[in-house]
């Protein structure tokens, strides 16, 4: 019997950011790397990031991707609600198919954190903690808390425009 793939697990995934930039989503045709914004001269009305970050990302070339996450949170969207750069986050629900697309890689953390490491997706199938995001376990047990807290951190970079029409919940921003 052949092996189910793991990926297949996963519903969907997340872009944060502000209800301000839905329309400029609208209306660019869905979500783009910092890098064809910037170059395309796009002002984001509500960048979730700070001009540091930003930096690092250029630095990096981290800025040439578009940057999701497995969960409805993530550590980053809450420093910049806390910080003020987000004043009403919304996670945008991304069709899980972009992980397939060429060039996409999986970070199991920060993608800006210095010392982490980027992968492939064929890599990523057995680092991903499926069990942690994708099933009842007992949270109160402090191991699962910090299974949960690493995955929560996770980041898949992918490498160009995510279509409207992979973006599930975005009319209803």
């Amino acid at each position: 019997m052949p092996e189910i793939d793991p990926l297949r697990r996963i519903p969907f995934l997340y872009h944060f950011t502000d209800r301000r930039n839905l329309q400029l989503i609208r209306d660019m045709g869905g979500l783009f790397p910092l890098a064809e914004l910037e170059a395309r001269g796009v002002k984001i009305p509500a960048p979730g990031s700070d001009e540091g970050s930003r930096l690092v990302d250029r630095r990096r070339n981290l800025h040439r991707y578009v940057h999701l996450c497995f969960k409805s949170n993530h550590p980053m969207e809450y420093v910049a609600r806390q910080e003020g750069r987000i004043e009403d986050s919304i996670f945008l629900q991304v069709h899980a198919s972009v992980i397939h697309w060429d060039g996409v890689l999986f970070v199991p953390g920060m993608a800006n954190t210095s010392g982490i490491t980027f992968h492939t997706i064929e890599e990523a199938r057995e680092m991903v903690d499926y069990e942690v995001l994708y099933t009842r376990t007992n949270w109160s047990d402090p191991q699962i808390q910090r299974r949960l807290q690493a995955a929560e951190k996770y980041e898949i970079l992918v490498p160009r425009a995510i279509p409207l029409d992979l973006i599930r919940n975005l009319s209803n921003g």
